[in-house]
């Protein structure tokens, strides 16, 4: 790992339909690159429209990693993630390659930048025990037990329980990565509006809902796929208790708060060069050229 730490990494990130998946693809087939997804939902197979996934001709334009590897209702952590990542990086290396990480999901990413050592893995019996709880349950006891949770998103139930079984401590991270190039894209509000309801649409209009019908009928809706934005607000559509532009609305207020906190999260780190979206690829472009001329490798 470490002859791995002396080469160049890129590194994408940025909020929900900012336009990373496209600067990666363009970046990619100009520099010899692969995309490594850091996104803690395209790795969930059977999850297509509402994770807005690559398509199978952006896939097979330039070489993707990190998607599609576990099942829908699989447990997966950033520390699995990081493993698996790490190596799809190594291999993207032994061809010769550029691996140039991509996503919104921000433990994902600096788990890999700054070398994150997770704490132990919980026993079965404790997760088994702290999954049988419900989310309020699982706020309260974190609650009683003075752990901060302000800092997670409290809807998200594995997080909850990952916090409850820390006890609040967080994993303990190195210093950033040798040759490692940040580009962070930015995008007004208004913009980011425009371009998040369109994407909800879309997804609409290619079958989102039938996607989420199938997969509630097969795996239930306590499997962990239909806990992610753009599915869990249907449950309440299906249950005829939400209207169809009720439902819409939702998932777009939820995907406004998701872009938010993944701002808030990319923002602290201070060695990203940011650029405002819609991006100019040629300035990129410089960037990176300097970076790689600069890189020994």
């Amino acid at each position: 790992m470490a002859k791995a730490q002396l080469k160049p990494l890129i590194v994408i990130v940025g909020s929900t339909a900012a336009g990373k998946s496209d600067l990666s693809i363009n970046l990619a087939k100009k520099i010899g690159g692969e995309i490594v997804s850091a996104d803690s939902w395209v790795i969930r197979q059977e999850l297509d429209i509402g994770t807005a996934k690559p398509t199978d001709a952006d896939m097979k334009s330039v070489p993707h990693h990190m998607i599609n590897i576990i099942k829908p209702c699989d447990y997966y952590s950033a520390a699995l993630f990081k493993n698996d990542a790490n190596r799809s990086i190594d291999n993207i290396y032994e061809r010769s390659s550029i691996p140039i990480l991509v996503g919104g999901t921000g433990l994902y990413v600096d788990a890999i930048i700054y070398d994150y050592s997770f704490l132990p893995s919980p026993s079965d019996e404790q997760r088994i025990e702290l999954n049988a709880l419900s989310i309020s349950e699982l706020v309260e006891l974190a609650n009683s037990r003075s752990i901060n949770i302000t800092t997670i998103d409290q809807r998200n139930k594995r997080r909850l329980i990952r916090a409850i079984e820390t006890n609040g401590a967080v994993p303990d991270k190195k210093t950033l990565r040798e040759n490692t190039l940040i580009i962070g894209l930015s995008i007004q509000k208004e913009k980011l509006i425009y371009r998040i309801e369109s994407r909800v649409d879309l997804m609409l209009k290619n079958g989102l809902e039938s996607e989420v019908k199938n997969l509630s009928e097969k795996y239930g809706w306590d499997c962990e796929a239909l806990k992610g934005i753009g599915y869990h607000e249907w449950r309440e559509f299906f249950n005829s208790n939400q209207s169809l532009a009720e439902t819409r609305n939702r998932i777009i207020k939820n995907t406004l708060a998701l872009s938010k906190r993944q701002a808030t999260w990319f923002k602290r780190n201070k060695s990203t060069h940011w650029f405002s979206a819609p991006v100019n690829y040629a300035e990129i472009d410089d960037l990176v050229t300097t970076f790689l001329n600069k890189t020994v490798y």
